[in-house]
């Protein structure tokens, strides 16, 4: 047992250390198809890791980056069509661009059919794609190809058209404003080989000393914890409390007593007695992690990441949310069929060892679903569509730890019992609390599928406005203004029914925290950020009236010309490698960079330089540099500054902040999306610290 334990801590230990700051999540491989004697097929098929999507061919301008191809030359052959996405595409309504985006998960596949117009042929070019998952999104990314061959038989002569005359000359003709086949400026030309001594500068930079790789550095300022170790440790911590809440329900404190009794009596050895009860702990946290598992199999993190965007799917989840809300509230009883938890039960009575303790384990499982059916449905729904591939299991183990914990721990210690709570109405007064928190939540899901229709039933106000109704009614029911039917009545020493009974502390400071909260998101209806509950609310953008203003402005959208103008004027620098494209960077601009002491520090203290990696404007000629993959052409300015992100730190994931000193060497670890606003200020300061005692020296 304990080699297993260690084993597993191994593994774990391993998965969670295991991501570096460069990502390749999407994978492509391109090939060409003979349809028939005249027509040829590109064919560009990508294999996305768990979580990430690819976005299509038809998003507008101003939003993700869409999927296009450019051909550089082009012989022999002519376009049949657009650029076509062939895959299996989702569409959803992107709250930050309000528009409806197609993107693919899992396998993408794009193509794009030619005529063949002489008997010998020649294409090359590059398909370009978007892709992102819930924390991150990467540059706009290149699909280099070259491919030349022969037709089956002679094609007459003598027929091509100006058309196909500008065709021989690399100019491809507008296509559909969906998918443009548009050719760089320069392509015919041949590109510059980039050969700097320092293997990350470019030619007619200002300084090439600023294009120096500072990846060492930058690692060494690191914590050593990454984002997706905090991701998964935030993950097992809600899980946890996931499972305490559990706990504290009438459908499973009752049974802790009845349990542990059980155990140690029919044991006179009292050391086997604590084993099985730890081992009934144990079975407990194999039955919820098995449960993560299987959502995990049957689903897939991708699939259920869809449907976090799919608007049928949050339509069921809000309803099933509601229901889950209405049973806490005392509505109605969620319960298993009583034949299938008997025959469980009986079966428990029957079998003796581990497979006896195992069964009393699935008992307790099935005959508390009233209670932790709702709990486990919320988290696995939420866990689920994070597009981590370990969520579900990890949030199941922390939930089956927090629920088995207390068997263990009350049979290792009996005389804790004595100083338990005892089972009364504060079990019902948690249970009706969870219910107004899943209908909260039901609405978070409602609101996408409002999105995604464009009802407008559910905008930002209007959410506000049921949440503020939702919370003030729990802060009056646990103050006791108002009662639920499984509220038990309280009598006096007559057998009277006690009217005005007492408010226990923690109902007290529960009902304070909620009518705070109720309070808090008055402002909101005017257009406050509200930023405690800006996860869940729809976008600013949905809010008729809105009175606040505040934003922060790039300085530069060139690189060389803001370290230029942060050395002449002697200023640190924050670099912010963005997109257009980029949602997290959205979000994070308008949760975290509103903040005025935010504001404050980044306007007045920083020179910043914003640098959209997705940016199409060509440059003067492309470049080939040099990378440990081979060559790369650089043929835009946001392919310039995605080089910039990789060569110099490392990184090519957005959003991306860095704090430099004006010579290109970074002030501290380097920060990605994560929208708490002291971990940002801290950030912050922390480089303006080190630039001030840089400059003491």
């Amino acid at each position: 047992m304990k080699k297993c334990v260690a084993g597993l801590v191994a593994v774990l230990f391993c998965v969670l250390s295991s991501v570096a700051q460069l990502q390749s999540p999407v994978k492509f491989t391109v090939q060409q198809k003979r349809i028939s004697d005249n027509t040829l097929e590109l064919e560009f098929v990508g294999k996305a890791e768990a979580g990430w999507h690819v976005y299509g061919t038809d998003i507008p301008d101003g939003g993700p980056t869409r999927a296009e191809l450019t051909l550089e030359k082009m012989v022999g052959l002519k376009p049949d069509g657009k650029l076509l996405a062939t895959g299996v595409l989702h569409r959803a309504v992107d709250d930050l661009f309000e528009m409806e985006v197609s993107y693919m998960e899992g396998t993408a596949k794009f193509s794009q059919k030619f005529s063949i117009t002489e008997p010998a042929y020649e294409v090359a070019g590059y398909l370009t794609f978007g892709a992102c998952n819930d924390q991150n999104c990467m540059p706009p990314t290149n699909v280099e190809f070259k491919f030349e061959g022969k037709a089956p038989h002679q094609l007459p002569s003598g027929g091509e058209s100006m058309e196909q005359e500008k065709l021989s000359k690399n100019e491809i003709p507008p296509s559909e404003p969906q998918a443009p086949l548009d050719s760089i400026s320069g392509s015919e030309e041949s590109p510059s080989l980039v050969s700097s001594p320092l293997g990350g500068g470019l030619e007619g930079a200002v300084d090439s000393s600023l294009w120096m790789p500072v990846i060492g550095e930058l690692k060494a300022l690191e914590d050593g914890v990454d984002a997706q170790n905090n991701s998964l440790i935030g993950i097992f911590l809600l899980g946890m409390l996931g499972g305490l809440l559990a706990l504290l329900t009438p459908c499973v404190w009752p049974i802790i007593p009845m349990t542990v009794s059980f155990f140690l009596k029919r044991n006179k050895d009292r050391g086997r007695g604590i084993r099985e009860a730890f081992t009934y702990g144990i079975c407990i946290v194999v039955i919820y992690v098995t449960l993560g598992l299987l959502v995990t199999l049957c689903f897939g993190a991708s699939a259920l990441n869809a449907l976090s965007t799919n608007a049928i799917f949050n339509i069921f989840f809000f309803l099933m949310l509601l229901v889950f809300g209405a049973s806490f509230l005392g509505g109605f009883e969620i319960t298993l069929p009583s034949r299938f938890t008997n025959a469980v039960d009986k079966k428990s009575e029957t079998t003796t060892g581990l497979l006896s303790i195992f069964l009393m384990a699935f008992t307790l499982s099935l005959v508390s679903f009233s209670c932790t059916g709702p709990i486990i449905g919320f988290l696995l729904v939420e866990l689920g569509i994070s597009g981590n591939l370990l969520a579900p299991s990890i949030g199941m183990l922390g939930f089956a730890i927090a629920l088995a914990l207390p068997f263990t721990l009350f049979a290792m210690f009996p005389a804790w019992l004595k100083s338990a709570p005892k089972s009364g109405n504060w079990m019902n007064c948690v249970k009706v609390s969870l219910g107004f928190l899943e209908l909260a939540f039901a609405l978070k899901f409602l609101s996408v599928a409002d999105l995604a229709y464009g009802w407008h039933l559910l905008d930002r106000e209007v959410f506000l406005c049921l949440w503020i109704v939702l919370f003030a009614l729990l802060g009056a029911y646990l103050i006791g203004w108002i009662r639920f039917p499984h509220d038990e009545d309280e009598y006096d020493e007559m057998g009277e029914v006690v009217v005005n009974h007492r408010t226990g502390i923690f109902r007290f400071f529960g009902g304070l925290l909620s009518f705070a909260l109720a309070l808090y998101m008055v402002p909101g209806l005017w257009g406050a950020p509200c930023k405690a509950v800006s996860a869940f609310a729809p976008p600013m953008q949905t809010q008729d009236f809105n009175l606040y203003e505040n934003e922060v402005k790039a300085r530069f959208t060139d690189y060389d010309q803001g370290m230029a103008y942060a050395k002449a004027h002697n200023m640190p620098v924050m670099i912010d490698f963005t997109g257009y494209g980029c949602v997290n960077c959205r979000k994070m601009e308008a949760a975290v960079w509103t903040d005025p002491r935010v504001a404050e520090v980044m306007n007045d203290k920083y020179v910043l330089i914003t640098l959209y990696v997705d940016e199409k404007t060509p440059l003067p000629e492309t470049i080939v540099v040099r990378e440990n993959d081979g060559e790369h052409k650089l043929r835009t300015v946001g392919d310039r500054w995605s080089y910039l992100q990789r060569s110099k730190f490392g990184a090519n994931a957005q959003p991306f902040y860095v704090l430099l000193d004006n010579e290109g060497y970074p002030l501290n670890k380097s920060y990605s999306y994560n929208e708490d606003i002291n971990a940002y200020l801290d950030f912050l300061q922390k480089g303006l610290d080190k630039y001030n005692a840089k400059i003491k020296r």
